[in-house]
C-alpha cells in the first residue's frame, strides 16, 4: 500500500491511497462467504457456491463493492498512522479507481488537530478576589441555620412578609377557568419568589378568609406564557418563629455546645468556600491568560457539530426539563437568535480552544495519570451525577468513556501546572500560594471541564464506517 498526504488547511488533510489488489484477498475472500450465507443457487448446499457462480448470478461488482467496504477501514487507519496524524471525527472517502485484479485508489479527507506551540507560560500574571470573612458574612450563615429550625404559629392578623400563608388559587384566560388553573392548600412562605410573579404584593395585608385578584403571566401547564387573572384566597396566615440564638440552639443544631464555637465554625467553612472560590477564580483567569497566548485554528467541521451539539443539549434537555422552549429562554434572556448563535459559537470555540491547548500541554510536560488519580477524579464525578460510584464507573465502561476521563484528569494536571507557574495576588497585593492546595488538579480539572462543555472530540474516535466508503 502506498499512501500520501496533502494538506489543505492547519486543520485539514486529504489522504491517497493506493492498494494493490492481492491486499484486498482477505475481503474478498470474506464478501463470497458473507454473500454465500445470504442467497440460495438451485443446484448448490447453502455457503457451498462456487465464486465464479455468485459473479455469474449476481455479479463481479456486488463482490467487489462487498469486499472494499469491509477493506476501506482497515487501509485507512494504516494511511492515518503512516502519516502520524491525529484525525477528528469521520472522514470522507472517495474511491477514485477500482480496477478489477489491479488497484484499489482512493482519498479521505479528515479534520485533524492542528500543531500547536505552547509559548512561554512562567509570565502569566492575575489577580483573585481576596479572602475575606466578615461578621455580616458569619451572621448570615448563622441565620440560614436558624431558619432551618424555625417553626411555625397560627395568627390573627394580616399577612406580611415572611409569613406563611395557606392559599386556594383559581386562574383564568379569557375569562375562563383553565383546567389545570385550579389549586388548594398550597403553603408559601411571603417573599420567597417560589410561585407567581404578583402574588406577594396581592396576599400582605390579608388575614385569613381574605382574598385578592391580579395578573401575572404563567409559567407552565396548559396556558404557558400567557396573562392569566389570578384569584387567591388566604385561609390561614402563620408566623415563621425562630429559635433563640443561645447556646442551647447550638447544642440544637450543631455538634457544638456553644454558640461562639459555631460562629467559629461558620467562619473557618466560609473561609474554605471562600479559597476554594478563589483557586478557581486564579485557575479561570490563568486559563483565559494561556489562551490568549496560543494561536489555535479551528476546524470548521468540528466547530458546526459542536455548535449543534450544544443547541441540542440546551434545547431537549436542560430546558425541556424546565418545560420551556428556545423561543421562551430566548425571550427571558433578552436576546436575539443571532445574538443566541454567536454566543453559543463563542462558547464553543473557547471549548475547543481549551480542550487542544491543554491536550498539548499534556504532551509538552509528558503528564500521565495513575490509576488513583482517576479513581478520585472517577468518584467527584459520579457524586455530581448523583449516581453511586459502582453505577457510574459501570456506565463509564460500558459507554467506553475510560479515555475520555483520562484526558480531563490531565487537562485538569496541565492546567494546575501553569497555575503553579503564574504570578497570583489578591486584591489586597497578597501573593496567592496554591501549590499547597491538595485538590488543586481535580479543581483545574473542573475548570477546564466547564470551559470544554460539550467537546467531544476525539482521535482515538476516528474511524470509517462500511456504509459510509460506499
Amino acid at each position: 500500500m502506498k499512501s500520501a498526504v496533502e494538506t489543505l488547511n492547519p486543520t485539514r488533510v486529504r489522504l491517497t491511497v493506493e492498494v494493490p489488489f492481492e491486499e484486498l484477498k482477505d475481503s474478498l475472500d470474506a464478501a463470497y462467504k458473507k454473500i454465500n450465507q445470504q442467497v440460495t443457487v438451485k443446484g448448490f448446499r447453502k455457503g457451498k457456491i462456487p465464486a465464479r457462480v455468485i459473479d455469474q448470478r449476481f455479479g463481479r461488482g456486488a463482490v467487489l463493492e462487498e469486499a472494499v467496504n469491509d477493506a476501506l477501514p482497515k487501509f485507512y487507519t494504516e494511511a492515518v498512522n503512516e502519516a502520524d496524524l491525529n484525525p477528528l471525527g469521520q472522514p470522507e472517502v472517495d474511491i477514485t479507481e477500482l480496477k478489477d485484479g489491479e488497484l484499489l485508489a482512493f482519498t479521505a479527507e479528515v479534520d485533524v488537530r492542528p500543531e500547536i506551540e505552547i509559548p512561554d507560560y512562567s509570565g502569566i500574571e492575575v489577580e483573585v478576589d481576596a479572602i475575606e470573612v466578615s461578621e455580616e458574612d458569619i451572621e448570615k450563615s448563622v441565620e440560614q441555620l436558624r431558619g432551618r429550625f424555625a417553626s411555625t404559629k397560627d395568627v390573627e392578623r394580616a399577612a406580611t412578609e415572611g409569613d406563611v400563608v395557606t392559599l386556594d388559587l383559581e386562574a383564568k384566560v379569557d375569562g375562563e377557568v383553565l383546567p389545570d388553573g385550579v389549586a388548594s392548600d398550597v403553603s408559601y412562605t411571603i417573599g420567597s419568589g417560589e410561585l407567581l410573579d404578583g402574588i406577594d404584593e396581592a396576599v400582605k395585608g390579608l388575614e385569613a378568609g381574605g382574598e385578592a385578584t391580579f395578573t401575572s403571566q404563567l409559567k407552565g401547564g396548559s396556558a404557558e406564557g400567557k396573562d392569566a387573572e389570578v384569584t387567591v384566597k388566604v385561609t390561614k396566615v402563620s408566623a415563621r418563629e425562630l429559635p433563640e440564638l443561645d447556646d442551647e440552639f447550638a447544642q440544637m443544631a450543631s455538634e457544638f455546645d456553644t454558640l461562639e464555637e459555631l460562629k467559629a465554625d461558620s467562619r473557618t467553612r466560609l473561609e474554605n468556600m471562600k479559597q476554594y472560590d478563589q483557586a478557581t477564580q486564579a485557575q479561570e483567569r490563568v486559563l483565559e491568560k494561556l489562551l490568549e497566548l496560543v494561536e489555535v485554528p479551528i476546524p470548521e467541521k468540528l466547530l458546526a457539530d459542536e455548535v449543534q451539539t450544544r443547541k441540542h443539549n440546551l434545547e431537549h434537555h436542560q430546558l425541556g426539563q424546565m418545560g420551556l422552549t428556545i423561543e421562551k429562554y430566548l425571550e427571558f434572556q433578552g436576546k436575539t437568535v443571532e445574538e443566541f448563535d454567536a454566543e453559543t459559537s463563542e462558547q464553543a470555540i473557547k471549548g475547543i480552544k481549551t480542550q487542544f491547548v491543554l491536550d498539548a500541554l499534556v504532551n509538552k510536560e509528558k503528564l500521565g495519570v495513575n490509576q488513583e488519580e482517576l479513581t478520585e477524579h472517577l468518584m467527584r464525578r459520579a457524586q455530581s451525577s448523583g449516581m453511586s460510584p459502582d453505577q457510574f464507573a459501570q456506565a463509564v465502561v460500558e459507554g467506553g468513556q475510560v479515555p475520555m476521563l483520562v484526558g480531563e484528569v490531565a487537562r485538569g494536571k496541565a492546567l494546575a501546572v501553569v497555575v503553579e507557574a503564574a504570578k497570583v495576588t489578591d486584591t489586597n497585593g497578597e501573593v496567592v500560594d496554591l501549590s499547597d492546595d491538595e485538590d488543586e488538579a481535580e479543581t483545574a480539572a473542573e475548570t477546564a471541564e466547564t470551559a470544554e462543555a460539550a467537546v467531544e472530540a476525539d482521535a482515538d474516535e476516528a474511524e470509517v464506517k462500511g456504509d459510509e466508503a460506499k
